[in-house]
């Protein structure tokens, strides 16, 4: 089942770089593996996929002890300080992260074990209030804040859209999230570069990717229905 959904995956994601004029190389498919067992992740390395996702640190440090260490783990879920210790040094990225205080934790965990933690900082495009993530407008102030820590690299933006069975609708989240990036690198702030934009997941991420996503997140549309 994971052979033939990653190729319709993959299908989507080379039309939609064709509708907005990109290299598909340009997008990294992020399989979110959480609540799925070791088997089903085995499965997903065996069709070829490399980069996976988790939401909870327990769950990934478990998996990243049980799986081929050739395989690139992000983490995507809300990040609690008190266990930023257990993720460190596990994860190519963060992409939650919403307050100076959980960048503060990340960035002495990190220098504690002399490595480079890379972050998105999580942006709530939408305003919901059962999301998490930074308003936009406080988004720059907070950018400013962090760049300072040592032992953290920003490497840009992430946000979770609503959910939604018209994924056109998102469009105009997408959009501002990558204005905001836009807007911010302009700035010329110190110690910040910023490139990355994860949006997009399982019904959105074609939308995600013409408004310039380089990480989509897709769980539903790779392993089925949880």
């Amino acid at each position: 089942m994971i052979q033939t959904n990653l190729k319709e995956v993959k299908s989507r994601i080379q039309a939609a770089c064709e509708t907005a004029g990109r290299s598909s190389q340009e997008v990294t498919l992020i399989a979110v593996s959480k609540t799925k067992p070791l088997e089903a992740v085995q499965e997903a390395i065996d069709c070829g996929l490399t980069v996976f996702g988790e939401n909870k640190v327990q769950e990934l440090a478990m998996k990243y002890d049980a799986v081929d260490s050739s395989v690139t783990w992000h983490f995507i879920g809300h990040l609690q300080r008190n266990k930023v210790k257990q993720l460190i040094g596990k994860v190519k990225l963060i992409h939650s992260v919403d307050s100076y205080r959980l960048a503060e934790q990340i960035s002495k965990e990190s220098v504690g074990k002399n490595i480079v933690s890379h972050i998105l900082i999580e942006v709530n495009l939408a305003g919901e209030e059962s999301k998490f993530g930074v308003p936009p407008e406080e988004t720059e102030g907070l950018i400013r804040e962090v760049s300072r820590l040592p032992g953290i690299i920003i490497d840009g933006l992430m946000t979770i859209a609503p959910y939604t069975d018209h994924p056109e609708s998102n469009r105009i989240h997408f959009k501002n999230l990558r204005k905001l990036l836009v807007d911010i690198n302009r700035k010329n702030i110190d110690n910040v570069n910023m490139d990355e934009l994860s949006m997009g997941m399982t019904g959105d991420y074609t939308v995600a990717i013409e408004e310039g996503a380089t990480y989509i997140r897709v769980g539903t549309g790779l392993f089925g229905a949880r």
